[in-house]
């Protein structure tokens, strides 16, 4: 049996350890729980060029799912061949102008990461591999048997290793300035000791929206965000360091033709971990986002979503996917 609220279909049956909340259909910002309003409006920016968006976020789905021994949060909008949004290690739960653009070529299901967003923390992940076993287990709760990935940063790491592991579950794969190499000789910035003036150079080339999304002076409740992303990253990628020493030796594995973008001013990951990705797995092309930096999605949300349109225009041009 299946639900549909909203336009989009939810099965209400599924394996036994799976079960379903009720659904709730948001729309604009001020619909968001919690922090979310404040930062999703501080990246709806003024149309400059293809710099933002103008609007309000659009309507989407939220539903809760009890799944690996916790409540998992998950939004989807959109129509089309289902796409995975993997987030990166910051700004789970917020539906954001990006997700709309993408929701006009896409069914996106985009789920908060165990410990991230409004979902719960499960004490049997703590590291990469669990959570690429968490996500398998979720595509199969979905009967979703093979999606599009699109993946940002922590998440584009976790795309890779989900096309490693299962890569019948792939359709294709699109990385947003991943992390997950280990190149000793380029190093990944540490992000865990920077404060919030560097942490805003490091992630964002426009300093003014930099300053939205990462205020001078946060509130308790963006903190107590902040605090639990943090240390939910930290089980994920704190040792080692942001990567996974072995990832290399497999990417071989990955048949799902491969989009790597990049910000043109990325400060946190060097573009050599883009050109490795590039030269690792077989057929895939880097493609470089000028003006912004490890954000794209969100400093460019339409160069960006423009970018993977037409990727995958092509790949259905040449009867691959």
């Amino acid at each position: 049996m299946r639900l549909t609220v909203g336009g989009l279909t939810w099965p209400t049956e599924g394996p036994a350890r799976v079960a379903l909340a009720d659904p709730v259909v948001r729309g604009t910002v001020s619909e968001q729980p919690g922090i979310i309003p404040r930062i999703a409006a501080a990246c709806i920016v003024p149309n400059r060029g293809n710099r933002g968006m103008n609007g309000q976020a659009g309507q989407y789905v939220a539903q809760h799912l009890d799944l690996g021994g916790g409540r998992i949060h998950v939004m989807r909008a959109g129509a089309g061949e289902e796409l995975l949004f993997l987030h990166p290690a910051a700004g789970a739960g917020i539906w954001l102008p990006f997700h709309d653009l993408l929701a006009k070529n896409f069914d996106v299901i985009s789920p908060d990461h165990p410990g991230f967003g409004e979902s719960d923390r499960l004490e049997w992940i703590d590291g990469m591999e669990d959570l690429v076993y968490f996500y398998l287990d979720l595509l199969d709760a979905l009967g979703l048997e093979a999606v599009h990935v699109v993946g940002a940063s922590l998440g584009g790491w976790l795309g890779a290793e989900l096309a490693v592991h299962q890569p019948s579950k792939v359709r294709s794969l699109v990385m947003v300035d991943p992390i997950g190499l280990d190149l000793p000789e380029h190093p990944v910035e540490d992000i865990f000791g920077m404060n919030p003036d560097e942490l805003r150079a490091s992630l964002f080339s426009d300093q003014e929206l930099a300053l939205r999304v990462i205020p001078p002076e946060p509130d308790l409740d963006m903190l107590m965000r902040a605090f639990k992303e943090k240390t939910s990253f930290a089980r994920l990628a704190w040792q080692p360091f942001c990567c996974n020493p072995k990832l290399h030796l497999r990417l071989h594995r990955v048949t799902a033709p491969t989009l790597v973008l990049w910000g043109s001013d990325d400060r946190l990951v060097p573009l050599a971990h883009g050109e490795r990705y590039r030269d690792l797995i077989d057929g895939a092309r880097l493609e470089i986002i000028d003006d912004c930096g490890h954000a794209p999605l969100l400093e460019q949300p339409e160069r960006t979503t423009e970018a993977i349109a037409g990727f995958h225009e092509t790949l259905v041009g040449a009867g691959v996917c």
